[in-house]
């Protein structure tokens, strides 16, 4: 492993040189001592003179949610918490879910000085049902039929109709309904057009300056840093500027944060591994092996198009399920370094206790039938020990204690039974020919096309790298293919097998599943060639009358006040996806953050995890009160 790293770094070293040094430096004045540099994760900006976020894509990873604009609520997936910002506290509904009141918090301006009020909030949603192509415009004029205040701070939303989940359009998981200032958007004839330069901030830091060609944002803290939801919950952010750059190489990313010219960075394993190897200040999320973080509220695996046959039978499914050998699948995705998960969720903290542990007991029962009287028990509970022995003989150190190895590597998977999937697939009508190859029931050579991103270090090329390998030693022609067009194929149904997300990202906070099993209510069913409204789990196009039931019965169901009920409600979904399999949860998502601790330190590493740990993330600015001058 060190050669390896030995030669990427120097391979680092000649590529980035050159190409790296003209973005070597700070703007002139700024202090490299009083600021916090940070990659970009979207990487260069295409729009950089256009802060409009509520109109378009506007690249808002360069700082726009992680510093400049406070949404009502925040999810941190970290601590399991739902953090008010704007608001003062979570929303509270009517009995029957028609109307909905926001109470926001005193005391807190924009950069401009102007007081933040219930003003704001009712232009912002007035201003998203008239107008057609802001980004939330759907949302809000198909649920909202009146909003209006009844004082400075309190805000009610009538709604058309029950509805116990809107406020979710207004809770930042990279990416909500942010709230404008209404006396600039006001005063603009075209809210679509308007580039809001240089943005008014409801959070810590404002505007100081930026690449017109969009390699770098950089943000300074506000004067009254006390009048925001971030200085009022927190305290002050330590680093007075923030600098966010965009790296076109993975090399030049490298050699930046080795020369300590970059704080925070997100990289391959491949790149993680080099930078620790060669700088003696950088540490990873976990200061041990595995370091990547491994709490991401994001599900990756496979996902199949189940409109298209075979893939419309769950016995095909499952079939394909049991011909994966996981550990060798895990060791080509991410070098047994992520946690597997056998249901449709991720298994970071806040689903551990609510889901994973009450369904584990059902896991070990569920039962496929074969026909002919024969049942198999496909769960393997013994999936973690067997990824944490593979990843011994390959020298990592990897630790004794089972509760730790469940930690790292799930609680367990599907065992790999390739007897058992030909049972499966040979009671469908397929048949293997004498080559060893299946066939489809029309005697036609199984044919299996993976699409993927192009992005080499993105977990859905992984996955399809590692499925192709593992489906075509199970003697299936597959292939996986990356390209460009990848969301758009998974969008509009124009694809077999994918990896786009097998589910939808859930909140990362509290026990509320709604957002991984609303794409596959029945109502959202589309036909192929029309896009879906959400791709990670929508493009399966799958639905379930079961499920629609529970996803209804989520719709009248309070998930703050009723936890009982909407955890209870969730288990029996993710049942369901078991039996069913309409797409194959892998493994969770993991990122290869590196920190350096040359110019800051107390980052959220695993050992105090009192944050989620990306710089991209909108919780960003609740972690820079808790960071610190590292001591020279």
């Amino acid at each position: 492993m060190k050669n390896k790293c030995s030669v990427l770094f120097l391979s680092v070293m000649l590529v980035a040189l050159f190409a790296f040094a003209a973005f070597a430096q700070l703007p002139a004045g700024i202090s490299r001592g009083d600021t916090l540099i940070a990659d970009q994760l979207t990487g260069r900006v295409g729009t950089p003179s256009n802060f409009n976020l509520w109109s378009g894509w506007r690249w808002q990873d360069r700082g726009l949610q992680q510093l400049a604009i406070e949404p009502l609520w925040t999810v941190d997936y970290a601590t399991g918490e739902i953090i008010p910002g704007l608001a003062s506290e979570m929303p509270i509904y009517n009995p029957d879910f028609t109307q909905m009141t926001i109470k926001l918090r005193e005391g807190i301006y924009w950069s401009d000085g102007v007081p933040i009020t219930a003003d704001d909030v009712v232009f912002t949603i007035d201003l998203h049902v008239r107008t057609p192509g802001l980004l939330y415009h759907g949302p809000m004029a198909e649920f909202v039929n009146k909003v209006y205040k009844t004082d400075d701070h309190t805000v009610v939303v009538e709604l058309k109709g029950p509805n116990s989940r809107f406020h979710t359009h207004f809770l930042d998981r990279w990416g909500c309904l942010r709230i404008m200032p209404k006396h600039i958007f006001e005063k603009v004839e075209d809210p679509l057009a308007f580039e809001f330069n240089p943005p008014v901030s409801s959070g810590p830091y404002v505007l100081y300056d930026y690449d017109p060609a969009g390699f770098w944002t950089l943000w300074e803290r506000r004067e009254d840093w006390e009048r925001t939801p971030t200085g009022m919950l927190y305290g002050e952010p330590k680093p007075k500027y923030v600098f966010f750059r965009a790296f076109e190489t993975e090399e030049s990313k490298i050699l930046a944060q080795v020369r300590h010219e970059l704080d925070m960075a997100q990289h391959t394993p491949e790149g993680l591994r080099a930078v620790l190897e060669k700088s003696d200040t950088v540490r990873a999320w976990r200061k041990e092996w595995p370091w990547v973080v491994n709490i991401d509220p994001c599900i990756t695996g496979v996902m199949f198009n189940n409109m298209v046959k075979p893939y419309d039978n769950r016995e095909v499914r499952w079939a394909l399920v049991l011909a994966i050998n996981i550990v060798d699948y895990m060791a080509i995705a991410f070098d047994l370094m992520a946690p597997v998960s056998p249901i449709h969720l991720p298994p970071v903290p806040a689903y551990r206790e609510a889901f994973f542990e009450p369904l584990e007991g059902w896991l070990k029962e569920f039962e496929l039938d074969l026909g002919n009287g024969e049942k198999f028990k496909p769960y393997d509970p013994e999936v973690p020990f067997k990824i944490a022995q593979a990843a011994k003989e390959r020298g990592f150190p990897v630790p004794e204690d089972p509760e730790v190895i469940k930690e790292l590597f799930g609680i367990g998977w599907w065992k790999y039974a390739p007897d058992v999937a030909e049972k499966l697939l040979k009671k469908n009508g397929f048949s293997r020919g004498e080559d060893g190859k299946w066939r489809l029931p029309d005697g036609s050579l199984w044919k299996i096309q993976v699409f993927s991103a192009t992005n080499p270090a993105h977990h859905n090329f992984r996955n399809a790298v590692a499925v192709a390998e593992q489906w075509k030693k199970f003697g299936i022609e597959a292939s996986m293919s990356p390209t460009e067009a990848f969301d758009s194929l998974v969008l509009n149904g124009e694809f077999e097998v994918s990896t786009q997300w097998p589910a939808a990202e859930p909140w990362g906070a509290g026990v509320d599943l709604s957002r991984t099993l609303e794409p596959w209510h029945s109502r959202l069913l589309t036909p192929i060639g029309q896009p879906v409204t959400l791709g990670p789990g929508g493009g399966a196009r799958w639905s379930n009358p079961e499920l629609d039931k529970i996803i209804e019965e989520m719709g009248m169901t309070d998930p703050f006040a009723d936890v009982e009920t909407t955890i209870a409600l969730g288990i029996e979904a993710l049942k369901i996806l078991v039996r069913e399999m309409p797409t194959i949860p892998t493994y969770g998502y993991c990122g290869a953050v590196a920190w350096d601790e040359y110019y800051w330190t107390n980052y959220p590493g695993a050992e105090n995890p009192y944050t989620q740990p990306y710089q991209h993330w909108p919780n960003f600015k609740y972690m820079l009160p808790f960071l610190e001058k590292a001591k020279k």
